[in-house]
């Protein structure tokens, strides 16, 4: 029976090779997608320093507040999350740079200067006024559209901008100057034409754009794309369906963490800055699944969940190969990288190691995803439970 059970694992494995694999090896080569994943990533710093100082303006102790106010001012808190605003509320135009700049970089053009009209480009189709006290307030850049609600406008943007940009210097639609004109600024020419006709071009879609009822691109793109993939996404099988395909991809050798969750990345992040946004004001968190969630319930230890392998390989196993790669593993394992375990123990192509390795991070975010959800109405869903409750009891 067992041998039966192995050879089914096997085909199974098989299976994954040969048709998901290839698929999966040609999403990773993409390079818009590999622009998107690495361009995101430029930004992870800047978030990392953000929420340790949204950690230090409400960290949850019985009278912090308070003490904070004594030593510092009333005002201690505004202070606090200045570097919050510096980051997170400026994340859509890291992100542009970024995207633009990793994309440039795959075509081998001149990266900075793609990145900087990219930018421009970005700049150029955000709203600039706000409504203050039933008035119009111009030439002001509201940064509701630079943060999280803007990360989808500025990585098409950034995308669109850099083909614009490098399609033209491919086919040398380019001012040439004299080899005697230093680099710098020969270069700095060289974009003219190419940074000149991406500024032209989304000038004008955002001069049509404003005269119809959507107003702007912004409102464009969430109604046509936000919306719907935010929606899909926070939802339980949306996060069912990212965790699974992750570690499918996982098991072929393939590093199905960037392939997936760097797609996912710009509405991940979306929902984050919501919840943010919520916190900062005081309301409740509107998404239970973001990029906080991955990283703290489902990739414990890794992709896997593998930190409890690795605790039990250092102190447990009886092989001394595997208690060596426990011990080298433990520490990495505390920052969710787990490559050594993946490949060492290992669980890529390992037809019995695959079962906890997919089951594990399923079971994880169901039970974190059911928790929050339910929250504290968890007397109405048992009362509602249509189990004999005595049998609990």
């Amino acid at each position: 029976m067992f041998k039966n059970k192995k050879k089914n694992l096997i085909k199974i494995t098989l299976f994954l090779e040969k048709y998901l694999m290839p698929m999966a090896g040609k999403v990773s080569e993409q390079k818009h997608l590999g622009a998107i994943r690495e361009g995101m990533m430029v930004a992870m710093p800047l978030l990392i320093i953000g929420s340790a100082f949204l950690i230090i303006g409400f960290i949850p102790i019985h009278g912090y507040s308070e003490f904070m106010s004594k030593i510092f001012g009333t005002e201690w808190l505004k202070k606090v999350l200045i570097p919050v605003g510096a980051t997170f509320d400026l994340m859509a135009i890291f992100a542009n740079i970024g995207i633009s700049y990793k994309l440039c970089e795959k075509y081998k053009v001149e990266p900075l200067l793609g990145s900087i009209i990219s930018l421009g480009a970005f700049i150029l189709v955000t709203p600039n006024n706000i409504k203050f006290n039933g008035k119009i307030i111009e030439n002001v850049i509201p940064t509701t559209f630079l943060g999280g609600k803007g990360l989808f406008v500025s990585m098409i943007m950034a995308i669109l901008a850099a083909e614009i940009y490098r399609i033209l210097i491919q086919k040398d639609i380019v001012i040439k100057l004299p080899p005697s004109v230093p680099p710098t600024m020969g270069k700095s020419f060289v974009a003219l034409i190419p940074g000149a006709t991406v500024i032209t071009m989304f000038w004008i879609i955002n001069l049509v754009i404003s005269n119809t009822s959507f107003e702007n691109v912004h409102y464009i793109i969430s109604k046509l794309l936000i919306d719907p993939i935010s929606t899909i996404g926070s939802s339980y099988i949306g996060i069912i369906m990212l965790v699974l395909l992750a570690n499918l991809l996982w098991i072929c050798g393939i590093h199905g963490s960037n392939i997936v969750y760097g797609i996912a990345a710009p509405m991940l992040y979306i929902l984050m800055d919501q919840n943010l946004q919520a916190f900062r004001t005081g309301k409740i968190l509107p998404n239970i699944v973001s990029q906080n969630m991955f990283d703290i319930f489902v990739s414990v230890g890794g992709a896997g969940g593998t930190l409890g392998l690795a605790i039990l390989m250092a102190f447990k196993a009886k092989s001394t190969h595997l208690k060596e790669l426990g011990k080298l593993s433990f520490i990495p394992s505390l920052f969710n990288i787990n490559e050594p375990i993946i490949f060492g123990t290992p669980i890529v192509m390992n037809p019995i190691m695959i079962i906890p390795f997919i089951l594990n991070p399923l079971i994880a975010v169901s039970l974190a995803y059911f928790s929050m959800k339910i929250g504290n109405n968890w007397k109405t869903y048992w009362s509602l439970c249509p189990l004999d409750k005595s049998s609990f009891f």
